[in-house]
């Protein structure tokens, strides 16, 4: 169940990422012009960005480990892009998918995707119970 939440707040975070067009982040759809193509896209590319994410973004961390700490955890800025530019490039294979022009937009991307997705962690946090 939290797999399915994820992947829904990564597709909506990479949705409200697409609509900034300044980012030159943007999703092509299976069909274009259809809204249920569009948001199965999106679902489709937040399942593999919570994929990417978990495999490779752990170990990357896990090797990295010390450069969070010479860093005080600002390269974790670049490991974000650089998982949401290997999304990008994942989906490239296909005719539909992530499409990001530069790797440091793919950074600032990855910058309010993470936010977003904090934002939404808050808020769908599980409540202890008294």
């Amino acid at each position: 169940m939290r797999f399915i939440i994820r992947v829904v707040i990564n597709a909506f975070a990479i949705w409200v990422v697409t609509l900034i067009p300044a980012l030159t982040v943007t999703v092509i759809p299976f069909e274009p012009g259809e809204t249920l193509q569009l948001v199965l896209t999106l679902l489709a590319v937040g399942a593999i960005f919570a994929i990417v994410n978990t495999i490779i973004g752990t170990v990357i961390r896990i090797v990295a480990f010390p450069l969070y700490i010479l860093t005080l955890g600002l390269i974790s800025l670049v490991v974000n892009g650089l998982l949401l530019w290997l999304t990008a490039w994942l989906t490239h294979w296909w005719s539909w998918g992530l499409r990001i022009e530069s790797f440091w937009w793919g950074v600032l991307a990855a910058l309010l995707i993470s936010i977003i997705n904090w934002i939404f962690g808050i808020i769908l946090r599980p409540q202890r119970k008294r």
